[in-house]
């Protein structure tokens, strides 16, 4: 199992807190950025629609109902974190629905974001399995 920093658990459960644990198929972090004095993060979450739920987007003209209900629903997710002055400790966290793709796309935006942004040290991908495990943990 993953070993996670104390902010990016608490970045985790913020999404968890969003997004049905039992639907997440993948988290991709990305690395947090520290500037004056404020650190900000940013994942990609890829979460299976729920059943009785349409999705929140608009789905491409050219997929069927079927299609659509294979492709998971893709969310970005971003906390900011002050770590100096008189905020600090101040969290904030949102996660929103930006479309809906299969799992090769969102491998394929991660790695288009990671050399756009000089990320050389990549994003960290998570599996739903292992979030649901980590979260168990924390909770038991």
């Amino acid at each position: 199992m993953m070993l996670l920093t104390e902010t990016r658990e608490r970045f985790l459960l913020a999404i968890a807190g969003q997004v049905a644990v039992e639907r997440i198929a993948e988290i991709h972090f990305f690395q947090p950025i520290r500037q004056g004095g404020v650190e900000s993060g940013v994942a990609v979450v890829a979460a299976w629609p729920a059943p009785s739920i349409e999705p929140s987007i608009e789905p491409s003209i050219e997929t069927s109902p079927d299609e659509r209900e294979m492709r998971p629903v893709v969310y970005t997710a971003r906390y900011r974190l002050t770590l100096k002055g008189p905020d600090r400790g101040k969290w904030e966290a949102s996660v929103v629905a930006e479309a809906d793709a299969p799992l090769i796309t969102v491998d394929a935006v991660v790695r288009g974001v990671q050399r756009r942004s000089g990320d050389v040290d990549g994003a960290t991908r998570m599996e739903g399995d292992d979030v649901r495990a980590i979260l168990e943990a924390k909770a038991g």
